[in-house]
């Protein structure tokens, strides 16, 4: 079995040593061989475990003696930029996908997802959560919130102000990883762990939390809650939302296929399949009744929404005179503009 991820991080600890949070320029999925044993003999790694090895400048000397051996450019460039570092430092090394186990791990999976070396729900994030700090995201960079109330003062007494952006577990996305092809109108609101596909543009109100994204083209314009994840061609209308599985979605995934249309103000909380449109203002709940239509919109049944998870092209709308939801067969797959993606 292959080894799972490599990572030479550097990233902030608070007072007590503790670390909030890792910057991985160059992360690995399934590394060679040759460097997991170079870098291992280096830094005392024990073959087979996964690990988070703090680093200093007299082991960096030797790791780039190493990697040298191996000529693993990519890693050297990592190394160089580093040396002279003051901040903490941080090999991680994970020979299986298992559920994280400190920060630095957490921090390298994140950034395997935002990437694009994995796609959401690839990979082991058990516990993840309750793992990360809560952290002050300042104009300063990390700051712990035990640390916030000194920092601020020294801020004051300087002269400046210390910016506090957001408290929160997770950083945005671009201090860490922006992929190719894609454009972030408001950078705060795609988190690290995002997976955006290659074409993806996420307008100033849309949001990606963690394990969660687009695998394609996609117009992003409402909310992709944690977990969720967007097919190729679809748009996520003005304020639309998606349910995800720590905002009452339960154990089901919510995932909307390939070529959909959320309309503004719309939401679901089942599954959907390829071709979907769902009527702006229209919120599908799982347990919502629906009417299915036959091609004259004389009713044929009515079932629960989570009936239909999954199933592609259906229209949902809502009757404006008798305030019933109604579904039928969508025979207008939406198209995304080319002009606007294919320039990201």
């Amino acid at each position: 079995m292959s080894f799972f991820a490599f990572g030479i991080g550097i990233g902030t600890q608070s007072s007590n040593g503790d670390w909030l949070e890792v910057y991985y320029n160059q992360p690995l999925l399934n590394p060679p061989t040759a460097l997991i044993d170079a870098v291992g003999q280096c830094i005392g790694y024990e073959a087979g475990t996964d690990a988070a090895i703090e680093i200093c400048q007299a082991q960096l000397k030797d790791l780039q003696k190493a990697l040298l051996e191996i000529d693993d450019r990519e890693q050297i460039a990592v190394v160089e930029a580093l040396r002279g570092s003051t901040q903490p430092m941080v090999v991680t090394l994970l020979a299986t996908d298992s559920a994280p186990a400190s920060t630095p791990e957490a921090y390298l999976k994140l950034t395997l997802l935002s990437s694009r070396l994995v796609q959401p729900h690839a990979i082991d994030l058990t516990g993840q959560f309750a793992l990360l700090p809560n952290v002050a995201w300042t104009s300063e960079g990390a700051v712990s919130l035990e640390d916030l109330p000194k920092r601020q003062l020294a801020a004051r007494a300087a002269g400046r102000i210390l910016d506090v952006l957001s408290v929160d577990k997770f950083p945005k996305m671009s201090n860490y990883v922006v992929p190719t092809g894609i454009r972030i109108g408001d950078a705060s609101r795609v988190r690290l762990g995002a997976h955006v596909g290659e074409g993806t543009t996420v307008m100033h109100e849309g949001f990606i939390n963690f394990n969660a994204g687009t695998l394609g083209v996609s117009m992003i314009e409402g909310r992709i809650s944690a977990g969720v994840v967007i097919g190729n061609g679809t748009d996520i209308g003005g304020s639309a939302s998606t349910m995800g599985t720590l905002s009452g979605g339960n154990n089901v995934v919510i995932s909307v296929g390939e070529n959909c249309l959320l309309g503004a103000n719309a939401g679901t909380g089942i599954p959907l399949g390829d071709r979907c449109t769902i009527e702006a203002g229209l919120y599908v709940t799982a347990g919502a009744k629906v009417s299915i239509l036959d091609e004259n919109n004389k009713q044929l049944c009515k079932v629960k929404a989570s009936e239909l998870a999954g199933k592609s092209d259906l229209l949902f709308r809502r009757n404006s005179q008798t305030g019933r939801i109604e579904v039928k067969t969508n025979q207008s797959a939406i198209e995304l503009n080319e002009a606007l993606h294919k320039h990201n």
